[in-house]
């Protein structure tokens, strides 16, 4: 691990160029660019309101359902759709991957750190809608890029095993989005832990995905923090960044003979 921070350093112009280069694909002929890094949570939210908090009447712990959902979106979104992206960095970066030797993490460095940009714009909405509906900042907010950092490891751990799986099995392609799409289920935003019964919200702090979430609201909202879930949800994170890193390790070598 510590010899890849020391090429993604030595290589960061790379790094930065890569990941700027995927920012302009993704909104490449795209009529309102960077704006659906917005629309997309946004309105994911109303249609959630609508049916979650107003018809199925689903608690949102005091805050309002909007922002309680919203909150949630933010993180979620990024992690759904640049999980993707890391997942596919190899196989759509081929041609590089084949022609020249570079360290291969960059690739699904890049797609990480190029989603940034979408979590940074959902994010100004969300600092718009904590004035809206006067929540009043706590000093807990300050904790929030800790939630933020544990998000693109998690991206970047389960990312690399993803991308390193995809270049052997085309069908992690098509796997990826069933798997998030199932993740958005069991992840707690539309609903609070608390909202399940006691028995099941111990399977729920498997899901990295919870902690971060819990907590990223903690630190916006107040209240307290299930440090129990919170730390089951680092120790994943930090085993699926160990895991992926290693398999991506193992089977760098061969990217360039099988991709």
């Amino acid at each position: 691990m510590r010899e890849w921070i020391s090429e993604m350093w030595r290589a960061r112009e790379i790094l930065y160029f890569l990941a700027w280069r995927d920012v302009i694909i993704r909104y490449k002929q795209a009529a309102l660019g960077v704006a659906w890094a917005v629309l997309q949570p946004l309105f994911t939210m109303l249609i959630f309101t609508f049916f979650f908090g107003r018809l199925a009447g689903i608690p949102s712990n005091g805050v309002p359902y909007p922002l309680f959902s919203f909150s949630a979106l933010v993180l979620w979104m990024y992690f759904s759709v640049t999980l993707a992206h890391v997942g596919n960095s190899l196989v759509a970066n081929s041609s590089l991957v084949t022609k020249i030797y570079f360290p291969r993490i960059l690739l699904p460095a890049a797609a990480a750190l190029g989603g940034l940009l979408d979590l940074l714009m959902s994010s100004l909405l969300l600092v718009g809608m904590l004035f809206y509906y006067h929540v009043t900042p706590h000093w807990t907010m300050l904790l929030t890029p800790v939630f933020v950092a544990q998000t693109v490891l998690l991206v970047l751990g389960l990312g690399m095993l993803l991308a390193a799986l995809n270049v052997r099995y085309r069908d992690v392609k098509y796997t990826i989005p069933f798997l998030t799409q199932i993740g958005l289920f069991v992840t707690p935003i539309i609903y609070p832990v608390t909202f399940l019964p006691h028995r099941y919200q111990g399977w729920l702090a498997l899901n990295p995905m919870t902690g971060v979430i819990e907590g990223f609201r903690a630190c916006l909202f107040g209240g307290g923090v299930d440090w129990n879930v919170l730390a089951c949800s680092w120790v994943v994170t930090l085993l699926l960044l160990l895991v992926g890193g290693l398999h991506f390790r193992l089977t760098e070598r061969v990217f360039a003979d099988v991709v």
